[in-house]
């Protein structure tokens, strides 16, 4: 081989570098969605009392998403809306499966989810009826107890 043709293989070869170099970073390649920034319409206290869990908020159009996947065991909290605010249309709950078995929540009417034993998170709709506008709270409690929320 000439040197004239070692010459174009090694040319050859640094493109053949460069591209897979840049195939990591195509301009076109989607990134991932980046989160809803956090929001504070609801005031979240402990229903015994206690320190409440942690319990980001994140708004989903006119859902407000509360997100409980750091919750785990027993427990329970009470919602109210900010001062001057009213409750949002839509209410969601994101749980972490495995972590508690019911998700309890009271309000103008009981509605209580099964959470599943394992898997993604899952986000659990409030139907529009099961609050009203002027409804004073709402009261949510989580149990790994099989019949402790019914």
């Amino acid at each position: 081989m000439s040197n004239r043709g070692t010459s174009n293989a090694s040319i050859v070869l640094a493109l053949c570098v460069a591209l897979t170099a840049c195939g990591i970073h195509w301009p076109w390649r989607h990134r991932e969605p980046s989160p809803p920034p956090p929001a504070q319409e609801l005031i979240i206290a402990a229903a015994d009392g206690a320190v409440p869990a942690p319990i980001p908020q994140f708004w989903d159009r006119n859902t407000l998403l509360l997100d409980l996947t750091a919750v785990s065991g027993e427990g329970g909290v009470v919602l109210r809306p900010l001062p001057g605010h009213v409750w949002p249309i839509r209410l969601e709950f994101k749980v972490q499966p495995g972590r508690f078995v019911h998700l309890d929540v009271t309000a103008l009417e009981r509605v209580v989810f099964q959470v599943p034993a394992e898997g993604a998170p899952v986000v659990f709709r409030l139907a529009p009826g099961a609050y009203l506008r002027d409804t004073a709270q709402i009261t949510l409690r989580w149990s790994v107890a099989d019949g402790s929320a019914r």
